[in-house]
């Protein structure tokens, strides 16, 4: 087996089989960072790092753990000299999936063989930024190219969307939704809460000063993004809660944190579990999917926030979540009537969360996530999701991605992993190999379309 060739994760003749059904198959991306300006203007890149670099922050915590400065990372240095740094340490990359990821990204969509390093960076410097001069290097372009039949953004409640309205009306064949994602409106204690709420009342135009306006602008931002053909809803936070509270409860909560005062852990629980069940009910009149995204740690190295901002590398997993007392409720309120798709990033979670999903018809569990995000991760998932739950009902792959160029080698490498770990199961002989055909097809395709209504 050579290095990303025909055979890449494929470790059976069974598994080549099985991938072969559905290579070709049509992406299908519910979860994504698509920066929707870029695809709408469509006027591509200049060079290999704004492709490759400029956006992701996995290629940014590897470079700052092989000694590279800042400068030429996130700072003022050129964007040659930032991919001639990258490239001088890639090679020590390998072991790490972002090391086939930006291969799989070079070979597929630039017909590239040659590895990152220092010897080859400047060939693959000039080479891309030669083809990115193409009319085929358009983001459009590729995104056909990688075919790409559905994909989602993440969007704010306070969003206008126009970059939507104008993708629904200029992109031929692809077909991109918000997906609306109030994790703002339940952080009560955060900084930038007011901010929110301020914000919230200029985009809706209904006065947010009480917890009354409050909801009814929410519900109005919920409407708006259910017109524009949202499908899904997303919410990551890291210790979810749900229980039963009052509006009135709600109110006086809302009232004090509106008024700046310092609200008590239990009031901030209470308010976020209030709101929690709020997006269950509207996600429920709309027939919207849940993403429940839960357990990162925003921002754990204080410093890099405090140069860089939020999302820049700082951001852990962690053990320390509850999820059986914390989601009872809120499962029990929407049994049957909501489905629920649960992403968790510390994989310690997944018995809890399988187990979960296998009791609750309407729970489904989504693709091996962030950290896990890689071929180990994902057979890893796939293999104990099999065990527990069903891998019918899987909720199927998502990009996740920040750089746009990666969306069809995420999917492949989901794909790859896929047709590996079923087709280790026929090879035990644990599944007969026409289910596991129908089966592969069904993940990789079917399912995600049939949950999601796309």
């Amino acid at each position: 087996m050579g290095f990303i060739d025909d055979t890449y994760l494929l470790e059976t003749d069974t598994a080549l089989d099985l991938y072969d059904a559905i290579a070709d198959e049509p992406i299908l991306d519910p979860h994504s960072h698509v920066d929707l300006e870029e695809v709408v203007e469509n006027d591509g890149w200049s060079d290999i790092w704004e492709v490759q670099g400029a956006t992701d922050h996995y290629v940014w915590e590897l470079m700052r753990k092989r000694g590279v400065d800042e400068e030429k990372i996130t700072g003022d240095a050129s964007n040659k000299e930032k991919w001639l740094a990258l490239a001088e340490v890639f090679p020590e990359f390998v072991g790490n999936p972002t090391y086939e990821w930006v291969h799989l990204d070079l070979k597929r969509r630039f017909d590239i063989e040659k590895r990152i390093g220092p010897e080859t960076a400047e060939e693959i410097w000039t080479e891309t930024k030669e083809l990115l001069d193409g009319p085929e290097y358009t983001p459009q372009a590729l995104l056909k190219e990688m075919n790409v039949e559905v994909m989602c953004s993440t969007d704010d409640p306070t969003d206008d969307l126009a970059d939507h309205e104008r993708a629904a009306e200029e992109l031929d064949g692809i077909d991109v939704k918000p997906t609306w994602r109030p994790d703002r409106a339940l952080k009560v204690d955060a900084d930038g809460w007011l901010d929110f709420v301020v914000e919230l009342q200029e985009a809706r135009g209904i006065d947010t000063s009480d917890l009354e306006g409050f909801l009814a602008a929410m519900a109005d931002s919920h409407d708006y993004f259910e017109d524009h053909g949202c499908v899904a809803s997303d919410l990551g936070i890291e210790q979810p809660i749900s229980n039963p509270v009052s509006e009135d409860r709600a109110a006086l909560i809302y009232e004090r944190a509106y008024s700046g005062a310092t609200l008590d852990p239990e009031e901030v629980r209470d308010f976020e579990a209030f709101v929690l069940e709020k997006i269950g009910e509207w996600n429920r009149e709309t027939d919207w999917v849940t993403q429940l995204h839960i357990g990162a740690v925003r921002d754990y190295r204080w410093s890099l926030y405090d140069e860089l901002g939020p999302d820049t590398g700082g951001d852990i997993s962690t053990q320390d979540i509850e999820l059986v007392d914390s989601l009872e409720y809120f499962f029990n309120t929407f049994d049957e009537e909501l489905e629920i798709v649960l992403y968790t990033v510390d994989p310690t979670h997944y018995p809890t969360t399988a187990s979960i999903a296998r009791a609750f018809p309407n729970v489904s569990l989504g693709a091996a996530w962030w950290f896990n995000d890689s071929p180990f991760g994902m057979e890893q998932q796939l293999n104990y999701v099999g065990t527990v739950d069903l891998l019918s009902n899987y909720a199927g792959m998502v990009s996740d991605s920040r750089k746009l160029v990666s969306y069809g080698s995420r999917f492949e490498m989901f794909r790859r992993s896929l047709a590996n770990a079923v087709g280790d199961m026929v090879e035990r002989g644990q599944i007969p190999e026409p289910e596991a055909h129908d089966l592969v097809e069904h993940m990789a395709y079917d399912r995600p379309k049939e949950l999601f209504g796309f």
